[in-house]
């Protein structure tokens, strides 16, 4: 799953992508509006946490431009402002949740993890695919009861697959999920191959349907 964390405060941002990191996140920062809009619409997030006071510009406008892009990113306005006025601004302009500083970084983690699913999984924390169990709560993988041990970019490509099942993600579009924000550092796309490889391994050993297709030229489909 992967967050951005709009935020100008050096030592919170530095505590939430550290917390967050811990919790199995893929994370990118930024620290202005200029950088948050273009890391906004360069990739897409599962949740962005969205401070509004920003040294360059109003966050608000950030959620502005999401909207207008029709991205489908889930948004937390993170924020000191805690007046009512900014949270149903906010929320009208269709932030998922508002969390006012000061606030737990645990808790943190649980409003990320309910927007993502609201978001991804119609609310559930369970996917099921015949024989195949993934719990996105306790981020583990069941295959005909017997627990797959996944690396957490295994598991982020399973995941991303699956939400997008019966469609062609292209090699790219996982390169930007798993690599954060340095996908231009890889020469190739060895790597994803390599994730792809060891993620049918696992799962087949388990005795899962390889359902994980190659579309030459384009890139790979979850088929169900």
């Amino acid at each position: 799953m992967k967050i951005l964390i709009i935020e100008d405060e050096p030592e919170l941002s530095r505590n939430m992508f550290s917390y967050l990191k811990g919790e199995s996140y893929t994370c990118e920062t930024a620290s202005d509006y200029k950088t948050a809009i273009v890391k906004t619409e360069s990739f897409d997030y599962d949740c962005i946490l969205l401070d509004i006071s920003l040294p360059d510009g109003n966050g608000l406008n950030v959620l502005r431009e999401l909207k207008a892009s029709k991205k489908t990113d889930g948004v937390i306005i993170i924020s000191a402002k805690n007046s009512i006025d900014d949270r149903i601004v906010g929320l009208n302009l269709g932030a998922d949740d508002y969390l006012p500083k000061p606030f737990h970084l645990s808790e943190l983690s649980a409003r990320i993890a309910a927007v993502i699913r609201r978001r991804r999984f119609q609310g559930q924390s369970l996917i099921t695919i015949e024989e195949t169990l993934i719990d996105t709560a306790a981020k583990t993988v069941i295959v005909n009861r017997k627990n797959v041990d996944l690396t957490r970019k295994e598991y982020d490509l399973l995941i991303y697959l699956a939400t997008n099942k019966n469609r062609v993600v292209s090699k790219n579009a996982i390169a930007e999920h798993l690599s954060d924000d340095n996908v231009d550092l890889f020469d190739n796309f060895d790597f994803i191959y390599t994730h792809i490889k060891n993620l049918k391994r696992k799962l087949g050993q388990a005795g899962a349907m390889d359902r994980i297709r190659s579309v030459y030229g384009m890139g790979y489909k979850f088929e169900i």
